[in-house]
């Protein structure tokens, strides 16, 4: 196997950093002042997670490409971390954005927008009953709150390295004895996850088990695959057994399809034919505006409205004055039906695959103990040689270090990945030439790594 000399590496970081801040003067000038009005010199904490020494500032976007203040170009395979997973303002929802705005933007009413998008992912699903919100953040949230209703149970179940936004329930981890206690870097928490939550390993289906016996939980919340931890796929078999076991002990079942839309039109639940009993999804679905929504079943939708307190809806924790507005609705009716359509989802995951493909050539001419994993249109490399079967054990092998280089060195020749893991996302403006950039790019590293 080809060795990664870790002076070299070392080396090549110090390197890559340099040329990142050669490359950036104005993105670096922008950065110093922001930090005289900014909370950590930026709009948003998680933007100092990227690997240089300061984020760069963005000018201009289009489709699958942007340019920074510095007027360098970019192949853009981050894409907002899904968020702008249909391309940047993409013609057809920009046009109805700008013909919506003189109509009006928000009423706390409905719009025929609204029956058009909910009959849209009822398709797509197969969940005949839907609401809508801002963020995949709110639809969970809202979700957890009506299972603990209809339900009369108080915990909830998560896997263990999931992501499911800022939801208070789901920043738990298991420490090394098992116990639920609160994620490293869970920012002043309510309550002790361990109060409302119980943790499980992905693809565990004993541990499942074991949790869900004592017949306390509501629902069970997941991401169809782990994708925040580096990609860790279902086993097969553990869906069937998922939903069997919720099912038996009369837990609902909740699917996040907020990343794992990668999978196709109808995310992985159409896809691979799951079952639950709620859906949700947020990101991508609206070109970049905010915008989210929650699905279920009748039988579901029947426990919600029985349980419904309709004097004090307002002020029971579900929904908000600027959910489902008539902005979102139009923008998210636009990019369903125009942008991420099925025809632009097989030629999406076409892309995933000559990605998957490029990189694997790679690895292998250079004999690295590496791996990339594919899911949809979606793909990202890990540095260790086999596909890890839970959350645990990615997080556990992860290597910051490599992840950082790499993500710079593309980052230095003009492809963002996303800075978190290095993950890769089509959109159905990306073409082959953008994959083969990064494929090309990924060479050189791996030749400069190993010498």
């Amino acid at each position: 196997m080809g060795e990664v000399d870790r002076s070299r590496l070392d080396s090549l970081i110090q390197r890559e950093r340099a040329r990142f801040e050669e490359l950036h003067p104005t993105s670096k000038a922008l950065a110093e002042r922001a930090k005289q009005s900014l909370l950590y010199g930026v709009p948003m904490n998680w933007m100092t997670r990227w690997p240089g020494a300061f984020p760069i500032f963005v000018r201009q976007a289009t489709g699958a490409h942007f340019f920074d203040v510095d007027r360098l170009g970019y192949v853009d395979l981050c894409l907002g971390d899904t968020g702008a997973m249909a391309g940047h303002s993409p013609p057809p929802a920009v046009e109805r954005i700008i013909d919506r705005i003189p109509e009006g933007l928000t009423f706390m009413l409905p719009t025929e927008d609204a029956l058009w998008v909910g009959e849209e992912l009822q398709r797509r699903f197969g969940l005949p009953m839907w609401q809508f919100c801002l963020t995949a953040t709110d639809a969970n949230r809202f979700v957890l709150r009506l299972a603990r209703q209809i339900t009369g149970r108080p915990k909830v179940v998560v896997h263990n390295w999931s992501y499911h936004g800022t939801v208070d329930e789901t920043l738990a981890t298991l420490d090394p004895k098992g116990r639920v206690v609160p994620r490293q870097g869970n920012i002043g928490p309510q309550v002790d996850p361990a109060l409302t939550t119980k943790v499980v390993e992905f693809n565990d289906v004993e541990g499942l088990e074991k949790a869900l016996a004592p017949g306390d939980v509501a629902c069970v919340l997941v991401e169809p695959a782990l994708t925040n931890v580096g990609i860790v796929l279902p086993e097969p078999g553990y869906h069937e057994r998922l939903r069997e076991l919720t099912a038996k002990s009369g837990t609902l079942l909740v699917l996040d399809e907020t990343h794992t839309i990668c999978s196709g039109t109808g995310g992985y639940t159409k896809a691979y034919g799951l079952q639950p009993d709620f859906l949700t999804i947020g990101k991508p679905l609206a070109s970049g505006l905010p915008a989210a929504a929650y699905g279920m079943t009748t039988e579901v939708a029947e426990r919600i409205v029985a349980a419904t307190a309709w004097h004090e809806i307002d002020v029971g924790g579900i929904g908000g004055t600027l959910a489902a507005n008539a902005l979102s609705l139009a923008a998210m009716r636009a990019t369903l039906e125009h942008v991420l359509t099925d025809a632009a989802f097989e030629r999406m995951i076409g892309l995933g695959v000559r990605f998957t493909e490029g990189v694997e050539k790679v690895i292998a001419d250079f004999q690295l103990p590496w791996h990339v994993t594919r899911l949809g249109c979606r793909a990202e490399y890990l540095f260790q040689p086999n596909p890890p079967r839970t959350g645990a054990e990615a997080a556990a092998q992860a290597d910051h270090q490599l992840d950082a280089f790499l993500h710079l060195y593309c980052l230095n020749r003009g492809i963002l990945l996303t800075p978190f893991h290095n993950m890769a996302l089509m959109s159905p403006a990306t073409s082959e030439a953008d994959v083969d950039l990064h494929t090309q790019v990924f060479g050189e590293a791996a030749a400069e790594l190993v010498g």
